[in-house]
């Protein structure tokens, strides 16, 4: 069969099925879903109601479910016949932010963090949308058999935020006790982009991430005597302004690259010399040489400022690499223009919009990073109102960010389009 009359056949499956009306019906609870869902939100590493509650949805639909995978993981098998296996993955978490929002569904959930803080807590990532969106899916996929064949994986993966989850499940025999994928596609909200409307980016979505704290030591005094003091203010901040350096001018032109220091803290009174400075860092790249380069740069940088400071020996600041670190979204080309077809089909071609990549973070790249080699589409889901995303375009103005207090999708629009959108490209992937 030509490849163009295969992809109209396909075309004319996807739009003949009853997709639309299922996700009609469904869309009354699945709001109800996601307003249970954004009142109640749970830390990374703490989503033990939230595991249940998505296990319980998916038994509901008839999915094969295991608990406790690899912490609060779950995992669903949806099996339908011979064919291939499908990977579809929501992150369970939420944030530490105190919702502003107003809404009547708003959290007000206030917990102790690790620290023994006490800290509000906030869908402000959109994750209760990525699981209401899921459990949708689950649900039309399994209305709508007669129109695939083959295996979904539909996997709630704990501690996304702290970009810990994805290795937990992948180390607990992810790939190994459940059904192998041969692709894997998963959608995140975007606060930029219309409800209606799909994103995707082919190659590098998303980027590696590294936490560096360094801990920049000293000899302290008084104040009015540094000459018997090392200050290790005075050589932080020199560290923070040579640090600028690596971007500009050690990094090729057009190979993206973040240093920033968000974080320093040093001292305890105007008249003091200190005796510790800590500074913490994010390193955002997209390639693994770029991102080895960052990080070997600043542990040059810093030990050569301790020496033109004459530090002692038993002073010499500290570099520490957390594990707490990210790899690289790709999204595999191929797979992403399969997508964008199976989407197109359904909700128009025109509402899925070709984006650029960005420096943030997402572990579902864990996921394409084992021997498997596992292709990984990720796309992005609009969540705002489309007259209020052409006003602040028209005014050069920006919308609340994700992991913003004010962040608030609106529910029903992006719940249809985010089911009705990874439903068609699930069913595309595994077509009769």
């Amino acid at each position: 069969m030509k490849p163009l009359l295969l992809s109209l056949l396909l075309v004319s499956s996807l739009n003949g099925a009853d997709l639309p009306s299922v996700v009609k019906q469904e869309l009354p609870s699945l709001v109800t879903l996601y307003k249970e869902l954004h009142a109640n939100p749970e830390l990374s590493l703490h989503e033990t109601e939230t595991a249940a509650r998505i296990a319980r949805e998916l038994r509901e639909v008839g999915l094969e479910v295991t608990e406790k995978v690899g912490g609060n993981g779950v995992v669903g098998v949806l099996k339908n016949g011979d064919g291939p296996v499908i990977l579809v993955r929501t992150d369970l978490d939420a944030l530490p932010v105190k919702e502003v929002t107003g809404l009547p569904y708003a959290s007000t959930k206030v917990v102790k963090d690790e620290l023994g803080r006490e800290v509000g807590v906030m869908h402000a990532c959109g994750h209760d949308m990525h699981m209401t969106s899921f459990i949708g899916t689950a649900r039309a996929l399994a209305k709508l058999k007669d129109q695939w064949k083959g295996t979904v994986v539909m996997i709630g993966q704990p501690a996304e935020e702290r970009v810990l989850g994805a290795r937990f499940m992948l180390r607990d025999g992810l790939f190994s006790k459940f059904p192998k994928p041969d692709k894997a596609v998963a959608l995140h909200c975007s606060s930029d982009m219309a409800h209606g409307t799909i994103g995707l980016v082919e190659g590098f979505a998303l980027a590696n991430v590294d936490s560096v704290e360094i801990v920049v030591k000293g000899v302290g005094g008084h104040g009015s005597m540094p000459h018997l003091c090392k200050d290790p203010i005075v050589l932080a901040s020199q560290i923070v302004l040579a640090l600028q350096t690596i971007v500009s001018r050690e990094v090729r032109p057009g190979d993206p690259a973040v240093v920033t220091v968000g974080s320093i803290h040093g001292g305890t009174k105007s008249n003091i010399i200190s005796e510790e400075v800590r500074l913490q860092l994010t390193l955002r790249s997209y390639k693994k040489e770029t991102r080895q380069h960052l990080i070997e740069s600043i542990k040059r940088i810093v030990k050569a400022q301790a020496e033109s400071a004459s530090m002692p020996a038993d002073k010499m600041p500290e570099v520490l690499i957390s594990d707490d670190s990210a790899t690289a979204l790709y999204n595999q080309p191929e797979l992403c223009q399969e997508v964008r077809k199976y989407i197109g089909a359904v909700i128009g071609a025109d509402n899925v919009l070709t984006r650029e990549p960005v420096m943030g973070a997402e572990d579902f790249s864990e996921y394409g990073m084992t021997k498997d080699k596992v292709p990984l589409c990720m796309f992005w889901l609009g969540t705002q109102p489309p007259a209020v995303v052409a006003a602040a375009k028209a005014k050069g103005s920006t919308l609340p960010s994700l992991h913003s207090p004010l962040f608030k999708p609106v529910p029903e629009p992006t719940i249809e389009t985010g089911v009705t959108a990874m439903t068609s490209a699930v069913i595309g992937l595994l077509k009769k």
